[in-house]
């Protein structure tokens, strides 16, 4: 915080040198010398304070919405923050001298900006929002071309309309806040699109304006202003402004530039579709963006004779303090100078040109932008190559491609461009991306550094660790999006699994568990379905695989779905959905256990207490109704005792029954001779080598074994051999098993592994080694002797 103070003081000093050697009033300079000294006893007395105390100030003594909030904006910034400051200060001035003073730093500002960005004999009106100046611009021409406008007002307007052009690819809101502003319908604007055959299609259709100028005309209408864009606000391009200038010549219409590449106007080389911007009627400039100045004003420069006129539009004004807004930009310039200003453009202009130059050379990547000469503006997407489509063209898809392809293509790549850019902007933050939505090129990433670069301190070595970055995320959206096709193909050929389309989601996809009593019409919320697919979501997730699985609601409606993230690697998807369907079916069929269980439970003993009560009944009719008798019954008893067997009974919770205890003591005498209720199949488990995770393809056929897995496979054939042997032994002096008697775990193991080293076999043909006994462990030959 200190340091802060300091730098603060540091600009109030250049500040004020500023003044007393650019000012030549007495006065003036005085008020410069005075407050160059009083920043210095403050910063004197803030070196003491620190020294003898010691103390520095907490970020607990700041508020906490507070901390962590400034960011380093260096002293050029810290001056523009002061030039407000400093102009409260000038304010208490007498008028005359507020007026020379102002005066001065208005001239002075306005003839700065129109020679760095070649503007000739321009004047400038500062704002803070940046379409004030436009509109501003429209009521001067308005003005200009209605003579009568100040005396009959609107009236002038209603016999002949005025009309005002935007291209298509102009900032949305722009038009609907100019009428707001001038008090104008909205049918005074006129749309005008871009190229659709040839040329950019961000670049406004030439020809098409003029068939739209000559009609306006043919109906009475006043064509009035065109704006045209040096840098459109979504991906850069350049409109063809020597074209249009000699159009709007032709039909006498006033010609407004803006856009990030009249930035580019202050550098050494200029492309002469930029260049032809200095020849419009004017143009609005963003030096603050630009140069990293924060709460620095936008300039509007136009060119105008008329005095009165510019007065009664508001692009001048007769209050000095209104002047005062340019005292920021003003000291600024002078702090950078014109080589700070160029160097800080041309880094910017740089860092574009290098991103760009790198990214041509990274596959499934497009550039939007690529005719443009020196833009400081680079915009990219991913891309997948479409069957028909030509490579040499960045895959645009062919024209005989149907167009349902065409729309495939671009909603599964937009999700994966969103994905990819909020990534970048992670992993990257001085990068400064964006993430925006075309019209026609779907969602694309933004590399704006002039706009971004002077704040954020963006270096060449930001850009290269971007590339870096780029390319490390290529694998996994490849991956994701052509397993995509697969998985939708798997999912819809799987009962009981709903594929769900939802184009938001960058993932592998989103299904859905359809159980019994989901009802497929209605689009409210499912309690029971959202049970199931918690409990699915929690299985899947103890898997450990290397996908990630999340649960939320559907695209288009409110019942809960599985959402399957990004693949890193080749995923068996076959494997995937059908661990998916028969574990949402077992949790399924438990909950439905579990509900079931009480009523299942209460006839269970209702049947029970039945046969219960029969059994008592059958054994009285056995014993006979004497032996009942306490007394007598003991003695025949003692005379004759009765020899009917006890029989013990179970309740099945499964089955809800009650059942004999005969089958248990025979299964452990001799084995249980009756199957074990059913219990809910799971899901089939595949053989994985040590260390593989699930949903992981087998690299069947493949050479490329690594050394620790072969030493492993042949431990395991020597460990067969081994039981085969001894199995093969114990068979041939042994009788023959009786078929209730179950096999002994010994043989269960060896066939396990049996099968194991058959796998492996296949799998990995160059570990067969050749062996002695057969592993398919058929009686030997010698116990036939």
């Amino acid at each position: 915080m200190i340091q802060g103070n300091r730098a603060i003081s540091r600009s109030l000093i250049t500040s004020a040198k500023t003044l007393s050697y650019t000012i030549a009033d007495p006065t003036l300079a005085e008020m410069g010398k005075n407050l160059k000294e009083a920043m210095k006893m403050l910063e004197d007395s803030q070196r003491r304070t620190e020294e003898e105390n010691g103390k520095k100030l907490l970020s607990g003594d700041i508020p906490g919405p507070l901390q962590g909030r400034i960011q380093n904006i260096g002293e050029q910034g810290h001056i523009a923050l002061l030039g407000h400051s400093l102009g409260a200060y000038i304010s208490t001035l007498d008028k005359e001298k507020l007026r020379k003073l102002t005066t001065r730093i208005l001239s002075d500002t306005t003839l700065w900006l129109c020679r760095i960005f070649r503007y000739e004999n321009g004047c400038a009106y500062f704002h803070e929002e940046e379409r004030e100046g436009l509109a501003k611009i429209c009521r001067l021409a308005i003005h200009s071309r209605y003579e009568d406008f100040v005396v009959d007002g609107f009236n002038v307007l209603y016999n002949k309309t005025p009309v005002i052009y935007l291209s298509a690819a102009a900032r949305p809101g722009l038009g609907q806040y100019l009428c707001n502003q001038l008090g104008l319908p909205f049918p005074c604007l006129c749309r005008v699109p871009c190229n659709t055959m040839f040329g950019s299609q961000h670049q406004m259709d030439v020809a098409f304006l003029e068939k739209l100028i000559k009609d306006d005309i043919e109906r009475g209408k006043l064509p009035l202003l065109l704006v045209a864009n040096a840098g459109t606000a979504a991906v850069g391009h350049t409109d063809k402004i020597g074209r249009l200038k000699e159009l709007c010549e032709q039909y006498g219409i006033w010609l407004h530039v803006k856009g990030v590449n009249l930035a580019t106007l202050a550098l050494g080389y200029v492309s002469s579709s930029v260049l032809a911007a200095t020849k419009c009627d004017s143009m609005t400039l963003t030096p603050g963006p630009w140069l990293g100045l924060p709460a620095v004003p936008a300039v509007t420069l136009y060119k105008h004779d008329d005095p009165a006129l510019t007065l009664v539009a508001g692009l001048t004004s007769n209050k000095p303090t209104d002047k005062l807004r340019a005292l920021p930009l003003w000291l600024s310039l002078q702090y950078l100078g014109l080589d700070g200003i160029v160097e800080r453009i041309k880094h910017a202009c740089q860092l574009s040109q290098r991103l760009q130059e790198s990214l041509k050379k990274v596959n499934h990547v497009k550039i939007l932008v690529e005719d443009e000469l020196s833009s400081p503006v680079v915009v990219f997407r991913f891309f997948q190559e479409l069957p028909g489509s030509d490579p040499g063209l960045n895959a645009i898809p062919a024209p005989n491609m149907a167009p349902s392809a065409v729309s495939q293509e671009r909603h599964s790549c937009d999700s994966l461009n969103r994905w990819l850019g909020e990534q970048l902007k992670q992993l990257v933050p001085a990068s400064g991306l964006t993430v925006m939505d075309l019209e026609v090129e779907g969602t694309c990433v933004r590399f704006s550094p002039l706009t971004t670069a002077a704040v954020l301190g963006t270096r060449g070595e930001d850009v290269d660790q971007l590339v870096a970055c780029i390319q490390s995320q290529l694998p996994v959206l490849t991956c994701t999006l052509q397993l995509r096709e697969e998985f939708k193909q798997e999912v819809m050929g799987t009962a009981g699994l709903l594929y769900v389309d939802d184009p938001n989601w960058p993932g592998i996809g989103v299904v859905r568990y359809e159980h019994a009593n989901d009802d497929k019409s209605s689009l409210k919320s499912d309690p029971e379905g959202e049970k199931i697919h918690a409990g699915l979501l929690k299985k899947l997730n103890e898997l450990e695989s290397d996908l990630t699985f999340k649960m939320g609601p559907e695209y288009k409606s409110m019942k809960s779905c599985i959402y399957i993230g990004m693949a890193s690697d080749d995923i068996d998807v076959s494997e995937l959905v059908e661990t998916i369907a028969v574990t949402a079916r077992e949790i399924e069929e438990n909950s439905r256990l579990l509900e079931n269980m009480t009523e299942v439970v209460r006839k269970g003993i209702q049947e029970a207490q039945v046969q219960l009560q029969k059994a008592n009944e059958e054994r009285l009719l056995e014993e006979g109704v004497l032996r009942q008798i306490p007394v007598v019954g003991s003695v025949l008893n003692w005379f004759s005792p009765v020899q009917a067997s006890q029989k013990g009974r179970t309740f099945n919770l499964t089955a809800g029954s009650l059942e004999s205890t005969e089958h248990t003591y025979v299964y452990k005498v001799q084995g249980s001779g009756v199957t074990p209720p059913q219990t809910p199949s799971g899901a089939r488990t595949k053989q994985r080598l040590p260390g593989q995770k699930p949903f992981k393809r087998s690299l069947r056929g493949s050479d490329a074994v690594s050394e620790t897995s072969s030493v492993s496979h042949i431990e395991d054939l020597e460990k067969i051999e081994h039981l085969s042997g001894g199995q093969d032994a114990s068979e041939a002096n042994s009788p023959e098993r009786h078929p209730g008697v179950p096999t002994p775990p010994e043989a269960e193991q060896t066939g396990a592994l049996q099968d194991r080293a058959q796998r492996l076999e296949d799998d990995c043909p160059q570990m067969r080694k050749p062996r002695s006994t057969d592993l398919r462990f058929t009686q030997p030959v010698n116990s036939h002797l």
